[in-house]
């Protein structure tokens, strides 16, 4: 993409600020025009007011103060104007962001890590539409300014303004040069600053595991390696963008000495006046600023466009998930598998491998089986988590792909083994989501066996939680987010490793809340604890992403099968997880 195209698409960012622009372009185009007003007053001052003229004194000093207050108001009309429009438009890029991550496809977050996310949404927006606007604010008031003066001088001698003309297509062209390097380094730092800002985020959440490895120098090591990687591409850019001054700046001094000389013997020659003199070399004097920002203008530009179009890329290149029209206020509850396969890109193999399933309505399925046997993988497809590669997931005989996804999901009350709490209070916590019912709140907490924590809290259910909830234990922690699936009161109940975290006393508790909540809903249960299954409907035994085995849980003990086995190996103290060569496939 060339470098106005880029431009351009990085201005489309400040389409619904038309106002502010035409105020800010307004106050810009009489800032510029001010600037040849002032070596044009030198002329009359040396030719006339020096030499016994017929200049009044009284003019001089009102002229001066009335062409700087103009010039000062319309300085800050323009940059008040530009600073409504940056803030606005990056509030708007940054709200348009946010959607796109609560809308897009599950595969952006596994392209992409959280930090690299984060860092996009928060810094990238903020810097990239900062510098962008006042980059451009800077392109369009020095162009002004510049043309502004070149009029004037070619006003008061045509032929000395062509020497100057010479040094703006060589300026052009190391200004071209110079943003093409600028680009590919400030890419190449984005990728440097997001491994870091990785680096960060891996140690802050594994600090209890660094420590506990005594991995702090390999960790040292890593944000070292990349600190430097950082600093060396920063030395990069600061080397290109600050080799634009002095080179426009020597192209500048070569023609102001070329027009120096060149004024004298015309003076000499011609008879030109020592006040159009002197107002040409203060006006090409003055040309220096302007023609010193504009080169220099090149280096925020291309880091603002770069910044900007990683956002505009992840709004256009990002699609949305997808669902269907079919609406309902409350499932039934009837799920099928057919024939369903699923893979993961980076997958060797498959993670479902031709599952079939029926659940009816009301019953409680229970699937177990050793890591990686697919039974987390089969539950995050009832609520579109994961899309099968082949077959087809039906519930009340409708594919869920033709279900509207927020009435799908209304669906589904999950418990994962991963609990994610938001920093706000506990009753928004558990009412997540939708408006809270404290008598609700009360109800849900009660059923799981965390009232008595919460009312002794400072605020009761209005106490915030903390980062993650991490002022709480992991068996609070859990129970916390039964009590949310308690609250939102859904057809289909899916417990993925729900008492995993609970000790033995508040599991018996917090099982019987379980069973009143299963009656009347389809319930998937994940454990790894057989103890917590055998009350179960049906049980499913998976292995290598297949149903090995299906039945009750006295049906499957009687077959002696593989069920039979896992009850044995864990009833001798083996770890469920270990038990995979034990399956078969």
């Amino acid at each position: 993409m060339s470098y106005w195209r880029r431009l351009a698409r990085g201005v489309t960012l400040f389409r619904s600020q038309r106002t502010a622009l035409l105020i800010a372009a307004g106050a810009v185009l009489v800032t510029a025009a001010c600037e040849p007003l002032i070596p044009a007053l030198l002329k009359p001052l040396l030719d006339r007011g020096f030499q016994g003229g017929d200049l009044k004194l009284w003019m001089v000093p009102v002229f001066v103060l009335a062409l700087f207050s103009v010039r000062g108001m319309a300085n800050f009309c323009a940059q008040y104007s530009l600073a409504y429009a940056t803030n606005d438009a990056m509030k708007t890029l940054r709200r348009q962001l946010f959607a796109k991550l609560m809308t897009a496809t599950p595969a952006l977050f596994v392209a992409q890590t959280s930090s690299s996310l984060a860092n996009t949404l928060v810094y990238e927006v903020q810097i990239g539409t900062s510098l962008l606007i006042t980059a451009l604010f800077s392109l369009v008031r020095d162009s002004l300014t510049l043309l502004a003066l070149m009029g004037y001088l070619f006003f008061l001698n045509w032929k000395l303004m062509l020497i100057v003309m010479v040094i703006f297509p060589t300026v052009a062209v190391v200004v071209r040069l110079l943003a093409r390097r600028l680009q590919a380094i400030t890419r190449a730092s984005q990728a440097a600053t997001d491994k870091l800002a990785y680096v960060v985020e891996e140690n802050v959440l594994a600090q209890r595991v660094v420590r506990l490895h005594a991995a702090q120098q390999t960790q040292d090591r890593r944000f070292d390696d990349l600190s430097n990687q950082l600093r060396g591409l920063a030395m990069k850019s600061t080397i290109a963008g600050a080799s634009m001054s002095p080179i426009t700046q020597l192209l500048a001094a070569s023609a102001l000495s070329a027009v120096v000389v060149a004024g004298l013997w015309e003076s000499s020659h011609q008879g030109i006046t020592v006040g159009g003199f002197a107002s040409f070399i203060t006006a090409m004097l003055m040309m220096m600023a302007p023609m010193k920002h504009l080169s220099e203008v090149a280096t925020p530009i291309t880091r603002g466009l770069t910044a900007v179009e990683r956002g505009l890329d992840l709004l256009e290149q990002t699609p949305d998930e997808r669902g269907g029209s079919h609406r309902s206020e409350r499932a039934r509850g009837h799920i099928e598998f057919h024939d369903v396969r699923v893979r993961y890109p980076s997958g060797a193999r498959d993670a479902l491998d031709g599952v079939d399933l029926d659940i009816q309505p009301g019953r409680a399925i229970a699937l177990v089986g050793s890591s990686g046997s697919g039974k987390t993988t089969l539950v995050n497809l009832l609520p579109r988590f994961v899309d099968p590669s082949n077959g087809s997931v039906r519930l009340d005989g409708v594919a869920l792909s033709d279900w509207d996804l927020r009435d799908l999901r209304r669906q589904f009350s999950f418990v994962s083994q991963d609990v994610v709490m938001f920093n706000d209070t506990v009753a928004a916590n558990v009412a997540l989501g939708v408006a809270v019912d404290r008598t609700r709140v009360l109800e849900a907490l009660e059923a799981a066996n965390l009232a008595d924590y919460v009312q002794s809290l400072p605020a009761g259910i209005d106490t915030p939680v903390g980062h993650n909830a991490t002022q709480l234990s992991g068996g609070q922690r859990q129970r916390l987010a039964i009590a949310r699936a308690l609250y939102k009161d859904a057809p289909i109940l899916v417990l993925d490793e729900a008492t995993s975290a609970l000790d033995t006393e508040s599991e018996q508790a917090v099982k019987s809340a379980l069973q009143r909540l299963m009656a009347g809903r389809t319930t998937l249960i994940v454990a790894h604890r057989l103890s917590t299954i055998e009350h179960a409907d049906t049980i499913v035994v998976m292995s290598a992403g297949q149903i090995v085995e299906t039945g009750s849980h006295a049906q499957l003990l009687r077959a002696g099968g593989a069920y039979a086995r896992l009850q044995s190996l864990v009833a001798g103290g083996a770890d469920l997880d270990s038990t995979a060569e034990e399956l078969p496939g």
